[in-house]
């Protein structure tokens, strides 16, 4: 399977750019691989530059999990942060990501200073 990057999982969420929409699109019409390091870079990129909201991310990330082209990888993972997010006020979506893939690992908890990140289940502050 293919994989793709994050400006190409961008292209096909803003539709910022025509042209490289239908290329994205085409690429990935038999189906692609989105790894955890370009979901969460797609999530700082729409957040940072297109000013997505808390809202706006969660709905995005329910969406991508599932997406019927798209593998995100670990999604048990994606799906455990995705209600991470939503359940907290205020902890950032890669923070769940975080703590959910080293619930996956084994390696609970995770020591932060992010007061936030803290309060999620398996964070803990240093």
């Amino acid at each position: 399977m293919r994989a793709i990057d994050t400006n190409v999982l961008v292209r096909l969420i803003v539709r910022d750019e025509p042209a490289q929409f239908e290329k994205a699109e085409a690429f990935v019409a038999q189906g692609a691989w989105v790894s955890q390091l370009v979901l969460a870079e797609t999530v700082w990129v729409l957040e940072s530059v297109y000013g997505f909201d808390r809202v706006q991310i969660a709905t995005l990330v329910g969406m991508l999990v599932e997406h019927d082209r798209l593998t995100l990888q670990d999604e048990d993972v994606i799906r455990g942060a995705h209600s991470a997010f939503e359940q907290s006020r205020s902890a950032g979506f890669t923070d769940c990501l975080i703590v959910e893939a080293a619930r996956k690992a084994g390696h609970l908890p995770v020591g932060t200073f992010d007061r936030a990140m803290s309060r999620i289940d398996g964070g803990q502050e240093v």
